[in-house]
């Protein structure tokens, strides 16, 4: 049993315990190129989130990961077999019943751990800090806590090098072998200014790649894998930590 995933552990273990943070990992279910599993970014939520709860719990914070949510936000990939879409507004409404639990039980302290670039709650945390005033409520993209031109060659952000690395890390029996790999060509936005951060548009994800792939996954290795697990959940751990032992009153600086 760990005693920081809420999954495993048990009432004997909770009834007396005081939880300072929960973690909501939040995923998705889609085509990850041809290669990796349609469970990829549940998979890296799982696992990054528990290793990152159990270096904060080692030391001494009290956090609980939530169970994974396993759908994400697919509005742009209706046409590709069996992503499963979950609307924002939907999304909202899980918030507001977990936040909902959570406020009344008196764990003040909430960290989405979102493992799906399609996901952005931040306009939804605004709307429920207004509901729930007593709640710290926060998300996190792992996916952008690192350098990842310092662990990777080739970018891209769906089933590229890096995600491909994970799970020839994570799950290596769940990746087809690399004669299968596609080679996650973009189709680039005719418009220059769509490929810069002010000017933003949903991609149709079967218009702007043929395997699913953003990014080429060739140079992905197990031991790239490793190397930015073991980084980016050392850091993650430390920012759960400080959350716990802030004080949400008084968390700026004079």
């Amino acid at each position: 049993m760990r005693p920081y995933i809420l999954a495993e552990t048990n009432w004997k273990h909770l009834k007396n315990e005081k939880i300072e943070l929960a973690v909501l990992p939040w995923g998705a279910t889609e085509a990850h190129n041809y290669h990796l599993p349609y469970a990829t970014d549940n998979i890296e939520s799982d696992h990054l989130a528990a290793e990152s709860a159990k270096l904060a719990w080692d030391k001494g914070a009290k956090v609980i990961v939530l169970p994974t949510i396993p759908f994400g936000v697919n509005t742009g990939q209706s046409d590709i077999y069996l992503d499963i879409n979950l609307n924002p507004s939907t999304q909202l409404a899980i918030l507001r019943d977990i936040i909902t639990v959570l406020n009344r039980q008196g764990i003040h302290k909430l960290l989405i751990f979102n493992s799906h670039g399609g996901n952005d709650f931040k306009t939804m945390l605004r709307e429920l800090g207004l509901e729930f005033p007593d709640m710290f409520l926060a998300s996190s993209n792992w996916f952008q806590a690192m350098d990842r031109a310092a662990y990777f060659d080739l970018d891209g952000d769906h089933a590229e090098e890096m995600e491909t690395s994970l799970l020839l890390y994570l799950r290596p029996d769940l990746v087809l072998p690399k004669k299968d790999w596609g080679a996650g060509r973009e189709k680039k936005p005719k418009i220059d200014s769509f490929r810069e951060s002010w000017l933003w548009t949903e991609r149709k994800w079967s218009k702007v790649t043929e395997d699913t792939g953003i990014g080429d996954p060739k140079l992905a290795t197990l031991e790239k894998g490793k190397k930015f697990f073991e980084d980016v959940t050392t850091k993650i751990a430390k920012v759960m930590v400080q959350i716990c032992q802030m004080d949400s009153n008084n968390n700026y600086e004079d």
